[in-house]
Parts: structure tokens; C-alpha cells; sequence
């Protein structure tokens, strides 16, 4: 399917979460309501990956980035 629109999207983990326990986790909850929200307006879900990177020198940060289109 081709789309004419594209958006993208990046939710990450808490920083004091990952500060305090070392890592927290993606917030679903955010997660879902992002997507939710943009379903309502007509976007669809295209593709989405994880990313983990560093975060201020000793801790790994996770995220994920979701590619919407219609």
C-alpha cells in the first residue's frame, strides 16, 4: 500500500527511571494512548523498531520509533 503522509514518532523510557533502577522500561501506557490517538485521525501503523542507546555515560536509554502513514 502506498501512503501519501508519513509521521514518526519517538517514545522513550523515563530518565529518572533509568537513572534510579537502571532501566524502566517503554511506557506502554504513552505507547498506546500515542497511538490511539493518531488511529483516530486516520494513521496506520507502517513499521516501528527499538532503539537502545546511552544515556548520560552509564545507563542505556531504550525507545521505540513508530512510522505512521495514510
Amino acid at each position: 500500500m502506498a501512503y501519501s503522509e508519513y509521521k514518526v514518532l519517538h517514545i522513550a523510557e523515563g530518565g529518572c527511571g533509568t537513572i534510579f533502577l537502571g532501566a524502566s522500561g517503554v511506557p506502554l501506557k504513552q505507547l498506546e494512548a500515542e497511538l490511539n490517538e493518531h488511529a483516530a485521525d486516520g494513521w496506520q501503523l507502517v513499521f516501528q523498531t527499538l532503539e537502545n542507546k546511552r544515556y548520560m555515560l552509564f545507563w542505556n536509554r531504550e525507545a521505540v520509533i513508530v512510522t505512521l502513514g495514510r
